[in-house]
């Protein structure tokens, strides 16, 4: 938990600094890029590290993990230009794509099926109060110190957590001469990277990037496939990844990560522009998705072995709809109350779904091949996150040129009414208060089409005996 903490709070706490760094480092056209390739390296290095803590144990990735994190964390205090703090977010961001599945699989062969649900719903609670402390850590911070501080304050908590993994954790990997992957490895690397950076810079200007991106994709895509049919121990399975349980959970994953994006982005935007609310209210109305994510969490743990796995995931995805339909019927005379029970049960669901199909397909591999199973589910819902901000991005693109009875809206439109949402409630611009009002209307609709895929999916789960697996004890 103290490895994770770094993960989970670094995106909370690193926006609250994001306006005193570009005042003091300049480059405000590079900011999202601060955020995009901290992720960018996560999502690509998570499956390779999974792979990696099969071949070599838990303890020795997790170790390099945590090192490259805080050298990513140390190097990011001293940056000192907007380009030198994306390279430093990237090494943080390949740190923490070890961080989090090898933690995962470290529970998972620390803790029979039966307790490590509990534990888990204890990591998703981390990540819940990691949400709400960062903004407050990061005001603290910015009050007495300088930002660096924001990225240092990681070096004590990294520290004591790898003493603690040299000291108690003594885990027993295979001892077999296995190949290592490396051109899979990059190849996948690289086709990972180039489709997010495709899909974050999708919708601008950067039309040029965006084909480049594409392309060098296609190319390192076919590259992998034709490396890992020839590879001795390929850096991804195929055989495992298309297991019918592992498929589905990871799908189940994917459009997850969809639809938590979609009601991360949209909502607070809709609360402030439409509901005329403070941007403190939308984010406590955000905020209970963060409270309905651990009970989900940790129901999942106390139910699974009694109802089973496959109910567990149902159940929680029929959730995910019921909590999407609430904002559905939001209109601007609507109650805070309608946002704040949508969001609720919306993170209900979520839990039940994320430790069901994580449990569920840990158990149905042995201990050579969770880790990298375990990434894969974690990488399936990073991947859903950056393809549903795509996604649903057009879906409000499209709702704001094609509102009904409203001229097409430009973006200066746009970002003046973000700017001032109280304009349209004063009759200073009717006409784009009512397409965004028209857009994100027609957003929640998607989040719930999103939603409903998710429940046939999880229909599709086939009945898991649990306790079957191979273990390999660990201490």
């Amino acid at each position: 938990m103290a490895s994770m903490v770094m993960v989970a709070i670094e995106a909370t706490i690193v926006s609250t600094a994001m306006p005193q760094i570009v005042a003091q480092l300049g480059g405000l056209r590079l900011y999202s890029w601060v955020f995009s390739s901290f992720l960018l390296t996560q999502t690509a290095a998570t499956v390779v590290f999974g792979k990696l803590s099969d071949l070599y144990g838990r303890k020795h990735i997790m170790l390099l993990g945590i090192a490259i994190f805080l050298v990513g964390s140390v190097l990011a205090g001293c940056a000192w230009s907007m380009p030198s703090m994306i390279v430093f977010r990237l090494i943080q961001g390949m740190g923490a794509g070890a961080v989090q599945p090898v933690g995962l699989t470290i529970v998972a062969d620390l803790y029979p099926a039966r307790e490590r649900g509990k534990i888990q719903g204890y990591i998703s609670s981390l990540w819940a109060v990691s949400a709400v402390l960062g903004p407050i850590v990061g005001g603290l911070i910015l009050r007495d110190f300088s930002w660096a501080w924001i990225f240092w304050i990681n070096v004590p908590i990294g520290l004591a957590a790898a003493a603690g993994f040299m000291l108690f954790l003594h885990d027993s990997p295979k001892h077999e001469r296995r190949s290592i992957d490396i051109a899979g490895a990059a190849l996948f690397t690289v086709a990972i990277a180039s489709l997010l950076i495709a899909l974050t810079e999708t919708g601008t200007s950067h039309g040029e990037t965006v084909l480049l991106m594409t392309g060098l994709f296609a190319v390192s895509a076919i590259l992998f496939l034709l490396q890992e049919r020839r590879a001795a121990d390929p850096m991804i399975s195929f055989a495992l990844w298309s297991r019918r349980p592992i498929a589905v959970a990871n799908a189940v994953a994917v459009f997850s990560g969809m639809a938590l994006i979609g009601l991360t982005t949209f909502l607070p935007m809709y609360m402030q522009s439409v509901l005329h609310q403070s941007a403190v209210i939308s984010g406590l109305t955000l905020t209970m998705v963060l409270v309905g994510w651990p009970v989900g969490s940790m129901l999942a743990a106390r139910l699974f072995h009694r109802v089973g796995l496959r109910s567990i995931l149902i159940v929680g995805s029929t959730l995910m709809p019921a909590g999407a339909a609430a904002f559905v019927l939001l209109n601007p005379q609507s109650s805070l109350v309608t946002a704040a029970l949508g969001s609720l049960v919306m993170g209900l669901g979520m839990g039940l779904v994320s430790i069901g199909s994580l449990i569920l397909i840990q158990e149905i591999v042995d201990w050579a091949q969770r880790g990298s199973v375990t990434a894969s589910n974690l990488f399936a819902r990073n991947l859903g996150s950056t393809l549903g901000a795509t996604a649903l991005g057009a879906v409000l693109n499209y709702g704001l040129s094609h509102a009904k009875g409203v001229r097409p809206i430009t973006s200066d439109q746009l970002r003046q009414l973000l700017a001032a949402p109280h304009r349209a409630a004063g009759g200073g611009d009717m006409a784009v208060g009512l397409a965004l009002q028209q857009s994100l209307h027609l957003t929640f609709w998607a989040i719930l089409g999103i939603s409903v895929v998710i429940v046939g999916l999880a229909v599709l789960v086939p009945p898991v005996r649990i306790g079957q697996a191979e273990e390999v004890p660990a201490e």
